[in-house]
């Protein structure tokens, strides 16, 4: 099997990963909502850290960089499935999980390399949604991250909601569109919802606190088909950074095309 090394023609530096985000039509002052896969880029001298001061070189204090920082293994065991654990530990489990907080508890770990970085990166916030937290470091991290709501956390009082009313971008680099997390927004803007019962432990005055909340069903499992049928409608700014595949577009504009795709889809699949 090749190596990284051997699949890299030229290290990757800050410097050039700054480039390839120019290139690719990222600009200082803008919000962007970030994917990442590390390994996708190729071989960067510095890893993570090199990845994220190129964004932030070219973002600047006077735009915003948010990503996605959720953490949803603090989540009811009746629910785990992979694996399941045996019922008669469920109440062990709630009582005992260390509760959510957004100092140090961990991202999820398909969240990727950058993205756990980021989390403890000087002057980045953490919202505190147990689960759907967003982090954010820039110009209007507070703004995009305060209040977010525990019910319906990706929702429109969400980080998500706030992203969409401020004309924001996203950068897939080198992810691809099943990790779109803009999508889930429009699955609270159609007729089809299911809403189900969620807990995790939270901080309450210095206290862990096992707290029940609602939320969607979401349908994940859909955005791949969702993201090719968009961008095969709209003009998405396509490129390379280092030796990843990147796409730069419009999150209002990809909300509202999931919100007609999701509507369209669930009135020929669902009666």
């Amino acid at each position: 099997m090749e190596t990284i090394i051997e699949s890299t023609t030229f290290p990757r530096t800050k410097q050039s990963i700054a480039e390839d985000l120019k290139a690719l039509g990222l600009k200082k002052g803008m919000t962007v909502l970030v994917h990442s896969s590390l390994s996708s880029i190729g071989w960067v001298n510095g890893g993570a850290v090199t990845v994220i001061q190129a964004l932030i070189d070219v973002v600047t204090e006077e735009g915003t960089i948010v990503m996605p920082s959720q953490s949803v293994e603090l989540s009811d065991p009746k629910d785990w499935e992979n694996p399941p654990v045996p019922e008669e530990w469920w109440n062990i489990i709630r009582e005992s999980m260390p509760a959510y907080n957004s100092n140090y508890t961990p991202t999820t770990k398909g969240m990727g390399k950058i993205v756990e970085l980021f989390r403890s990166y000087p002057e980045v916030k953490r919202s505190v949604h147990p689960n759907y937290s967003f982090i954010a470091w820039g110009k209007d991290k507070n703004k995009i991250l305060n209040q977010h709501p525990l019910n319906f956390g990706l929702g429109e009082q969400s980080p998500l909601g706030k992203l969409y009313m401020h004309h924001s971008h996203v950068l897939l680099l080198g992810a691809d569109f099943d990790s779109t997390t803009c999508f889930h927004l429009a699955e609270y803007r159609i007729p089809y919802q299911k809403i189900i019962s969620k807990g995790s432990p939270m901080l309450v005055e210095g206290k862990s606190v096992w707290k029940e909340y609602k939320d969607l069903e979401f349908r994940e499992e859909l955005f791949q088909e969702v993201g090719q049928a968009f961008e095969g409608e709209h003009d998405l700014k396509a490129g390379k950074v280092g030796s990843a595949n990147c796409r730069l577009f419009s999150l209002t504009e990809a909300v509202d095309f999931a919100e007609k795709w999701l509507n369209n889809y669930d009135s020929k699949n669902i009666e």
